[in-house]
């Protein structure tokens, strides 16, 4: 805005002009101005050059000892005042989002026992909230893509094994599996041993149709195999093949109380596993969003108790 090329239109804009200009014409005053932007006389003495250089014309004139504005700047003053507050307004704009009146769609990546888990008090809270607010729970895919980056999810919440480096990630806290029968199954008749896991018929949940796990690697530590007679790619369907057979079963620990509704068991498994980091991850492009704020906020709320 204070320098123009040879058409008389401004080549470079400097909107903090924009906002001194307003601040002369509503004081009509250096000092007025200056108190207002809290700014020194001088600093708005030099921007008023360089606004009159800009508009080719005073704005501002001596008048005894006041300051008047001349009929460009009368004309302009108005216009001047709404730019200013549109300016304003759009910057603004994304931290004053009023999350009950807005109407959007987010989609949250995660195993669909999370989803089972947690999924109740989400809607609850987003209802609550903001009502406007559709949630969608999207499950993982048997080959890793890059979901957060395409914007295909808005939040991931799980183990989380993407390697993008400009995803962010937050933990939400670890757990640790545990073994998973229906009750009156005959392994639980005594307590189990790493022996008498080992000859059960189990089966696995992998997403990938993996037939080998952590379990596997540590009863090979002790000598033992087991059978695997089956694999599936969730946990919420482990819980309908186990609760219907004889096979034994994982499932986190923190996530229990869904295992319990179908009428299973849990019970330490006798060796150690590396605990399970839980966490959420998400892209950059919307780590100010209000609206993306608030759901990672309501995330964490509501998984740090157990369902």
């Amino acid at each position: 805005m204070h320098q123009a090329q040879s058409t008389g239109h401004p080549r470079n804009l400097d909107f903090n002009l924009l906002v001194t200009l307003d601040a002369l014409l509503s004081e009509r005053s250096v000092t007025g101005a200056a108190d207002r932007l809290h700014l020194s006389e001088p600093a708005v003495s030099r921007a008023l050059g360089r606004i009159r250089k800009a508009l080719g014309d005073p704005v501002l004139v001596r008048a005894g000892r006041v300051m008047v504005p001349t009929p460009h700047a009368l004309a302009i003053e108005a216009e001047v005042r709404d730019l200013v507050e549109r300016v304003q307004a759009l910057f603004a704009a994304a931290t004053s989002t009023d999350l009950r009146t807005l109407v959007r769609g987010m989609t949250l990546l995660m195993p669909d026992v999370i989803a089972a888990a947690y999924g109740p008090a989400l809607l609850a809270r987003a209802a609550a909230e903001a009502p406007g607010l559709r949630l969608g729970f999207l499950q993982e895919s048997h080959i890793d893509l890059p979901v957060l980056r395409d914007g295909e999810a808005d939040l991931e919440v799980g183990i989380i094994d993407t390697r993008a480096p400009e995803i962010l990630t937050e933990p939400l806290f670890d757990d640790h599996m545990v073994g998973l029968a229906r009750p009156d199954h005959p392994l639980l008749e005594a307590p189990v041993t790493p022996e008498t896991f080992a000859r059960a018929r189990h089966l696995i949940v992998s997403r990938r149709g993996r037939s080998h796990s952590p379990i596997d690697t540590e009863l090979e530590k002790q000598g033992l195999r087991r059978t695997v007679a089956a694999t599936t790619s969730t946990f919420t369907s482990s819980l309908f093949l186990l609760h219907g057979s004889d096979l034994v079963g994982h499932f986190p620990h923190r996530l229990s109380p869904v295992a319990e509704r179908f009428g299973l068991v849990t019970f330490p498994l006798p060796f150690d596993l590396a605990p399970l980091p839980f966490a959420m991850a998400w892209h950059p492009r919307q780590d100010a969003d209000p609206a993306h704020i608030w759901l990672r906020d309501t995330v964490r709320a509501v998984m740090s108790t157990a369902p």
